[in-house]
């Protein structure tokens, strides 16, 4: 069995000092929700990083799935639960993303990715008939959500995670967090979850390298600001069966199956990270032709799609921004409008 996982990473370039010296560089590494978080803030204020690391553990414990004293973790054993503003608003706004989404993104699969041994490393093949009854479990309209007495429900038999918008919706609080403390730059690297605040203090826009899914360099780079960009691929996490066959962690919610619908990697840019978050796993779960009409209905975010036949579709507002790697055996294409 294999495991590889590949971030995408901020290419910091070296900084030049012309005008005012900027503020210094504050960092710190931390490991919650399962992966390494990187911060890079650019700060006088001494106690800011220790309010970060105390938001992100917080966010932890309310929507971790396993810790017995987290809210969803509460609904998944006992049927429901009462919710913090937090962990409220997340299900909310996740719960819309799955209707947006005509259910690629459902928050009812982690019974399945939990039995095809993704959350625990103990990978296994499921039998089609463990498929098929975990599978009448899936389905995020049953979930009984209510915003005004901030409450969730699920029938028997249901679990949910929110692992598949929490790392954005954590990157949106700590780009709050900063906001609100006069921070005017600043890189989060949440396990390839990657948020910019402002632009680098020189001015200059951050190059974020988008990882190639078929090797271990980089497939291009993006120059962005105040933007999250999110990546989804088949090559975070998988496993290889007896015949060779490769099965990765994005499960599509009809099949119960790794979704192989012609995608293998899809990226999401836009200035929310918990919206980037969503849409990176359902435009991979999509497939091209899907995630391309999903685009142009929406066209409220950026996306690089990046196909088995080694295409990679970007949408017309990076067309000036991205940049494949010189000598990249890819193929670049501008999405249209229609």
């Amino acid at each position: 069995m294999n495991r590889k996982l590949f971030l995408p990473l901020g290419l910091l370039l070296t900084l030049c000092a012309c005008g005012q010296a900027p503020a210094e560089a504050k960092t710190s590494q931390l490991f919650a929700m399962d992966t390494v978080m990187d911060l890079t803030v650019y700060t006088e204020a001494d106690s800011l990083m220790e309010d970060a690391a105390r938001l992100v553990s917080r966010l932890e414990r309310s929507l971790s799935t396993t810790d017995s004293h987290s809210e969803i973790y509460k609904a998944n054993t006992t049927g429901s639960a009462a919710l913090t503003d937090s962990t409220s608003q997340l299900l909310d706004r996740a719960l819309g993303f799955c209707e947006k989404t005509d259910g690629a993104l459902d928050l009812s699969i982690y019974p399945v990715v939990r039995d095809w041994g993704f959350t625990t490393d103990s990978y296994q093949i499921p039998s089609q008939s463990e498929l098929s009854s975990l599978l009448q479990n899936v389905d995020y309209t049953r979930i009984i959500y209510s915003s005004d007495q901030k409450t969730v429900s699920l029938p028997q038999g249901m679990e949910i995670d929110l692992g598949s918008v929490a790392k954005g919706y954590t990157s949106d609080r700590l780009i709050q967090l900063f906001r609100e403390n006069g921070v005017a730059s600043a890189l989060l690297n949440l396990g390839g979850n990657v948020h910019t605040l402002g632009t680098k203090p020189d001015g200059s826009l951050w190059r974020i390298g988008i990882q190639d899914p078929l090797g271990d360099s980089y497939l291009g780079v993006l120059s962005t600001a105040d933007q999250a960009v999110i990546t989804s691929g088949g090559y975070e996490r998988f496993f290889e069966g007896e015949d060779g066959t490769v099965y990765w962690h994005i499960i599509d919610p009809k099949t119960g199956y790794p979704a192989k619908n012609g995608l293998i990697s899809a990226t999401a840019i836009g200035s929310e990270g918990v919206y980037c978050d969503a849409l990176s796993t359902a435009l991979f779960i999509m497939g091209p032709e899907k995630a391309i009409a999903f685009w142009r209905e929406h066209q409220d975010f950026e996306a690089i799609l990046v196909s088995e036949e080694k295409e990679v579709f970007i949408s017309p507002g990076l067309a000036g921004s991205f940049q494949l790697t010189e000598g990249s055996p890819y193929h670049l294409t501008v999405i249209g409008h229609d």
